[in-house]
């Protein structure tokens, strides 16, 4: 048997859907510097990550979020909350990775994705595992079991049939629309709950991901977490759907149309406001580098900080920007003349220094 979600298009859904594809339409038409581009994606990526850490219980604040991961700042006493904070955000760089394969979204990929939430930002060797075991999600306050997924020996056939239906609704002659996809895969991914921890920030990292391959990513400036965020009893209302808290008993045919009503309005309501900040950007003037900005990778991205500053780095700046080894340094620095991102100003080993190569010259402040 496969995975068959039980939906209905509404006309609720069908305007959420028009408001979307007016937004992302009007945003894509919007010239923007690459100097605000990239300003605008790191503001996004760290509202993804406080917000749907803060989801989740995470006590460190906006700005708090902001030095740990820009600065390295230390908050004693909440070191969980920072290796939380931490590694989503490695899991939201890797996403964009995947994003730019192009490709099917694949289960090794969210299992990586898992990974790297649960390792607080240490590297990671291997994709973790499904669990092993039943577990259970029980109210904060009553401990009253509120769901009990589906056993630990169903897990496996269930994420291969999540991750077929993704790709049959892409492709069939009336293909699936990629935001009732997205809001589809988080409904069953959260369903499922193949992990004992991490479930509820790798279904929002495989939202995010769905909605990039499928050509939303709206060039990487929205944060759907803070949509959720802004009205948490909202959304844990709206993903509750079915008569029974257990799997077997009602869950697994449950009507989830109410779900992806909500979801679509998030996406709307996000993308809408991602356009006015936008259309701001643009009336000042603006152009849009974001095609070669996208072949960046985010250590790339990141480094061009530099570039506007000083027009030129050694491999003493790479390793304070990243905070590696002088060895680790001169590799990326070696892979980057590699890839033609930057050119050897000064050839002599221990002073040798590098500027941008022409094409990426021009993604810095107008």
């Amino acid at each position: 048997m496969s995975f068959d979600p039980n939906c209905r298009i509404t006309p609720r859904i069908a305007t959420h859907l028009m408001r979307i594809e007016a937004a992302r339409q009007a945003v894509e038409d919007l010239p923007i510097t690459s100097s605000v581009l990239a300003g605008l994606r790191e503001t996004a990526r760290l509202f993804s990550t406080h917000y749907s850490t803060m989801i989740e219980g995470n006590r460190l604040a906006r700005e708090e979020v902001s030095c740990l991961i820009e600065q390295g700042k230390h908050f004693p006493g909440r070191e969980r909350d920072e290796a939380e904070v931490l590694g989503y955000y490695a899991a939201v760089e890797r996403l964009e990775r995947f994003a730019a394969q192009g490709g099917d979204v694949t289960e090794l990929q969210v299992r990586t994705l898992h990974a790297l939430v649960m390792a607080g930002g240490k590297a990671v060797k291997k994709p973790t595992p499904y669990r092993g075991g039943q577990n259970e999600i029980r109210d904060s306050g009553s401990r009253r079991i509120v769901y009990m997924p589906p056993e630990a020996s169903d897990v496996p056939r269930l994420m291969e049939e999540l991750f077929d239906w993704l790709r049959r609704s892409e492709r069939e002659s009336e293909s699936v629309p990629c935001p009732i996809r997205a809001g589809v895969a988080h409904h069953q991914f959260a369903t499922i709950h193949p992990y004992y921890d991490g479930n509820g920030r790798t279904a929002r990292l495989l939202t995010t991901l769905i909605l990039h391959r499928g050509g939303y990513d709206l060039k990487g400036l929205y944060s759907l977490e803070e949509y959720y965020a802004r009205d948490l009893s909202a959304y844990y209302q709206a993903l509750a759907v079915g008569p029974s808290h257990n799997y077997y008993q009602g869950r697994v045919e449950a009507d989830i149309t109410v779900w992806v009503e909500y979801f679509c309005a998030g996406m709307a309501d996000s993308f809408e406001s991602v356009r006015r900040r936008a259309r701001e950007a643009a009336d000042r003037g603006m152009r849009d580098d974001s095609a070669a900005l996208r072949r960046l990778d985010p250590r790339q991205r990141r480094a061009l900080e530099i570039f506007h500053r000083s027009g030129v780095i050694t491999s003493r700046d790479v390793e304070a920007l990243f905070g590696v080894s002088q060895r680790t340094a001169r590799n990326i620095l070696s892979s980057w003349v590699s890839d033609e991102f930057v050119l050897v100003v000064d050839p002599a080993r221990k002073s040798r220094s590098y500027r941008l190569s022409p094409e990426y010259e021009g993604l810095g402040p107008s």
